[in-house]
């Protein structure tokens, strides 16, 4: 019986979170932890802490311990989220500095028109506008946002975008590649804050004015 029990112990299937990590993947948490610092999600002592459990890590789910409130840096084989809340596991680069966004993004496509989205609408994972010689305008203020992290690119020509956040949210400007002939006007002061959800903005505007502003309250507050 006990070669019996045995066996099945070796047998067993082991989950993600079981399966042992490289050194290649600590040093990507360790690069994800300076990030995080940089963003204001963490201070000097809870990333030195974070820091030496992320390299004494040896599975999948120890190395996700470390990244568990922090949005959107989790494996998604380790089930340590929802999984609306899980990105693949992929080095951060300019355009997604938090890991690719799962699926395909949702695309608006206007000319000579206006885009527009308000009210009580589900916000995807990320979006992609492009516009020609119109007015985009994205209200998130009661829109339902089920990620940690959104990401908006921008191809806009010769229009005005227009974002309104909600007032606990944050944006992440710093991957836009071009402003040409027009101008950022960042009214919310959130640009490398800590705050959730979080917009990672990126792509183009060419002869338009980005705006980024939080909703305009009432007279008594």
């Amino acid at each position: 019986m006990g070669e019996e029990e045995q066996s099945t112990t070796e047998t067993k299937p082991l989950s993600g979170r079981d399966i042992r990590v490289s050194d290649a993947e600590r040093e990507h948490v360790v690069e994800v932890l300076q990030k995080a610092i940089g963003l204001g999600m963490l201070n000097l002592d809870e990333f030195t802490e974070r820091t030496d459990r992320a390299l004494a890590s040896r599975t999948r789910g120890e190395l996700n311990a470390v990244l568990t409130d922090l949005p959107g840096l989790v494996h998604p084989e380790a089930g340590m989220v929802p999984r609306q809340q899980q990105n693949p596991w992929v080095p951060p680069s300019p355009q997604y500095p938090y890991g690719a966004p799962s699926g395909q993004p949702m695309e608006l496509n206007g000319k000579y028109s206006a885009l527009q989205r308000n009210g009580n609408w589900l916000v995807p994972e990320s979006m992609v506008i492009r516009n020609k010689y119109g007015a985009t305008k994205l209200d998130f203020s009661q829109a339902e946002i089920r990620y940690p992290v959104v990401y908006i690119e921008l191809q806009v020509k010769w229009g005005s975008v227009e974002l309104t956040i909600p007032e606990n949210g944050a944006v992440d400007t710093n991957s836009i590649t071009d402003i040409k002939f027009g101008s950022l006007d960042d009214r919310t002061g959130s640009n490398g804050r800590p705050g959730t959800p979080r917009f990672i903005i990126t792509g183009r505007v060419h002869g338009g004015t980005l705006i980024i502003k939080y909703p305009r309250r009432g007279f008594f507050g």
